[in-house]
Order: structure tokens, then sequence, then C-alpha cells
């Protein structure tokens, strides 16, 4: 089995060969906890997480790392304007982030350190950046010199002019090259610090992944993950750092072997962005739709490619699930009867997956199985497994009853639930007279009850 991805640094597909095969290490970089994850956010989490699953049907050992930044000046910003504690904005959207990507079918990370939990870290790689004369002081601040390494803007491939005009910092008389960027600087009265050789102050946003990869992984890592926004200043600022602590002649693929970047996420092909009023979060759509749903929207196109996004791929990904679910119900899939990856049928699939994660082929295959079904083209029981176990690689689980029902809304919902335990009081009651008056509304409502020795399940049959 071989496993091909693209490298956004050579801007290549590559074969993909491990730095160990028995231990493959992949570094995301994750959200900063001061709002709501949008969709875009989204996308990388699935992906990257899909990456994860995959490789881990070839490898025995996967580590998967992503931080969380929670200390951060739009997290400052948040705590001046709400006049909350920055610890109860950090923690509450910690929290919902994790609750909403699990609820996207994301596995939580192996581990998932916290910036403000390795400051001592930055410390120490920023004093040997500065004793390597990688960095310098100047004010209280310690800045990189971005000449000192020769390779900065390679994975970009920026000019000097655009990665000027592209940098996430400040114009300040004190930088000696206006693209340099901070390492550190001090903080103000009502902000967190922290003690260093440079006086009270905090660190600069770049230096947190590089102090907690190398923390959490070493170096060098097999892959970097993250948006295509990413790129410029965040990743490039990333390899400077710590391929400048080896010396200006270490390569960028001596801090991560590959570079796995996701495509931008748009609406009506618009950046989201707060003037525009166009921010998609993935709290508000998990109200209407379920998280089955909106994870197979955002694999519904090729990772690397910009993805458009809007009700109509919602609307596609709810009924082309309801009709799987549909189907598959009918069929009792017996689980662990043996290994169906190793089925001659999965090939295709997978091959698929293993080629840059290829999900429109991959999900093609599968409608290809669906229709193999409904023509008794194999068996029916292969075939169901065959379809679960794709959709479970991809991170979708189609037995998991709950989620289907999340499609509807919460009063609905409520409603349903009252309807069959109305009739389940009348069935015990041995009113089967009133029993199927209930299930003949909930069939004019197009849900469909099955009573089972678990219970009463339902779903909607969505036309």
């Amino acid at each position: 089995m071989t496993f091909y991805i693209y490298d956004s640094f050579s801007r290549e597909k590559k074969k993909f060969e491990p730095i160990n095969c028995d231990d493959i290490r992949i570094y995301a970089c994750g959200p900063t906890v001061y709002s709501y994850a949008h969709i875009g956010n989204a996308r990388m989490s699935v992906v990257t997480d899909l990456l994860v699953r995959v490789l881990k049907t070839i490898y025995k050992k996967v580590k998967f790392v992503s931080n969380i930044t929670d200390i951060d000046d739009k997290i400052i910003e948040a705590s001046r304007v709400s006049g909350k504690q920055i610890q109860d904005i950090t923690q509450k959207f910690h929290k919902i982030y994790n609750d909403d990507m699990e609820s996207l079918g994301v596995n939580k990370p192996d581990l998932q350190p916290k910036a403000t939990d390795h400051i001592n870290e930055m410390v120490e790689m920023i004093k040997s950046l500065v004793e390597k004369e990688f960095a310098y002081v100047v004010d209280k601040h310690v800045l990189f010199d971005v000449k000192k390494y020769k390779y900065y803007g390679k994975l970009s491939r920026r000019t000097k002019e655009e990665q000027i005009a592209g940098s996430r910092v400040e114009v300040a008389s004190y930088k000696k090259n206006p693209e340099d960027f901070i390492l550190w600087k001090p903080s103000k009265n009502d902000e967190p610090s922290w003690n260093s050789p440079w006086g009270e102050g905090r660190p600069g946003w770049h230096i947190e992944c590089s102090a907690m990869s190398e923390k959490c992984l070493g170096t060098p890592f097999d892959i970097h993950c993250g948006g295509v926004d990413l790129t410029f200043p965040h990743h490039e600022n990333e390899i400077a750092q710590s391929c400048s602590l080896v010396g200006s002649d270490c390569r960028p693929d001596n801090f991560s072997k590959y570079w796995f970047h996701n495509g931008f996420v748009t609406v009506s092909g618009e950046k989201m962005s707060k003037s525009l009023g166009n921010i998609k979060l993935v709290n508000d759509i998990l109200k209407k739709y379920s998280g089955n749903v909106i994870r197979l929207s955002l694999l519904s196109s090729h990772y690397r490619q910009p993805m458009d996004w809007s009700e109509k791929i919602l609307e596609q990904s709810k009924k082309t699930l309801m009709r799987f679910k549909k189907v598959t119900s009918k069929y009792q899939v017996r689980k662990n009867e043996k290994n169906i990856t190793k089925d001659k049928n999965m090939k295709d699939f997978l091959d698929a997956l293993y080629d840059d994660l290829n999900t429109p082929k991959a999900l093609a295959i599968i409608n290809g199985w669906f229709d193999k079904l409904k023509k008794k083209q194999l068996s029916d029981e292969l075939l169901v497994q065959l379809i679960n176990k794709s959709f479970n690689i991809l991170g979708i689980n189609l037995l998991d009853e709950n989620s289907f029902n999340n499609f509807i809304d919460e009063d609905k919902k409520n409603n349903i639930e009252r309807m069959i335990e109305e009739r389940k009081i009348a069935r015990q009651n041995k009113d089967f007279k009133k029993a199927d008056q209930i299930r003949e509304e909930l069939k004019k409502m197009n849900v469909l009850i099955d009573d089972t020795s678990d219970g009463t399940k339902w779903t909607v049959n969505d036309k």
C-alpha cells in the first residue's frame, strides 16, 4: 500500500515516505480560542482528521498533535470588549471547539497542547535564536532577522515586497528589516505576562507552534498541516525559527518533511469576513444539519481546491446520506465477521484515498456500490458492509440513528418523540386504534418508525 501526498513546499504530489514507518508524526495548527469556529476552520480539521484516519489504515502508529492558542492579540481584545477574564473566554471556546469538531466526526488529537503551558519552551527557543544571532533584542522586543535565514520565503514563494505587504506584524522603527517578526514583546499593564530575560512580556504567535511541535513530536516530523491561509506568514515563520536553531543552511524539510494545506472556503465567491457579514459558524450550522451532513459536504470536493460554501451543498449531502441510510438500514450488518478492508472490492476506494485523499473519486465508488446494491449485482450483505466501512473510514457513521435525526429543528424533533411516546402508551394499553392513528400521522410527516427490541427507532424520509 502506497500513499501519495501533495507537498506544498515542492508543489509536487509525492510518494509518502515516512521518517520512521513505526512512528508517523503529524502536526496541525489548531484554533485561537476567542470565538466560535467557522466552516473554514472546520474544513482544516475534517481533512486533517481524514488524513490521520487514512494513514492509520496503512501504519500501526500515527501520532497526531494539534495545538490550542490561548494567548493572542485577538483573545486579549475579546477580553477587553466583553469585560470577561481571558481564561474564562479561552476555556469556554476551547470546549465549544472540541464539542463542535466531535459533532463533525473529528477525533480528538493524541495531544492538544495549550500555548500558555509551554511558555518556558518558547523562552528557551528564543534565547537560543538570540545566542545564534538569528534574533535581536531592541526595546524589550525580540525579533527574528529574516535575512539571516537563506530559505525564508521558499514555502510561500513570495518576493520581499510581498513578504512585507502580507506580514501580520506592525511596522516599527526598531526593526532591522520591515519583514522581521516578533518572537517576544513586552506586555501592557492590563495584559497577561510572563518573566523572561528581556523583561515581563508574552510570546509572538509564530513561536508558539515551533515550540509545541518540537516539544510534542521532535524534529523533523512527517507532516505539517494547516489551511492555505497560514502558508504566509505563519508557516514561513515557523520554518525560519525552527530551522535556524540548526543553522542558516537547514532546509525546511528538516523541520517537516511534507507540508499539507487545504484550500480556502468562500461564501458566494467572497472571503468570509465580519464586514461582509458572511461568516458561517459551525455551531450555527449544527443547529440545522447533522455533523454527518456537514462532514460529507466538506469532503465532497478535493481538499486542495477552493470551496464555495452554500446551503445547496448541505442539502445535497443531506439527501445523499438519507438515501444511503434508507437502503442500508434494511440489512443486518454483522460486525467483525472479517476485515472488510482486505476485500478486493475495497481496493478502488482505498486507492482513491491513497491518491492524495481523492474524496470525490472515493465517493463516486461508494455510489457505484449503491447502484449495484439496488440492482442486486453483488451480495447484499457484502455491499452493505463495504458501504458502511467506507463511510466509517471517511468519518461518517451510517449506523448512528441520532445523527440523522439532527436534521430536524428542536421543536419538530420534540413533537415527534412526544407522539412516539403517546403511541407507546397506547400500545401498552392495547389501544391499537390510537396507536395506528399516530403511526399514520407520523407517516404524513414523512417520519418512518421501526419497532425493535430496543424500542421504537425513527427517521425522516426526506424525499
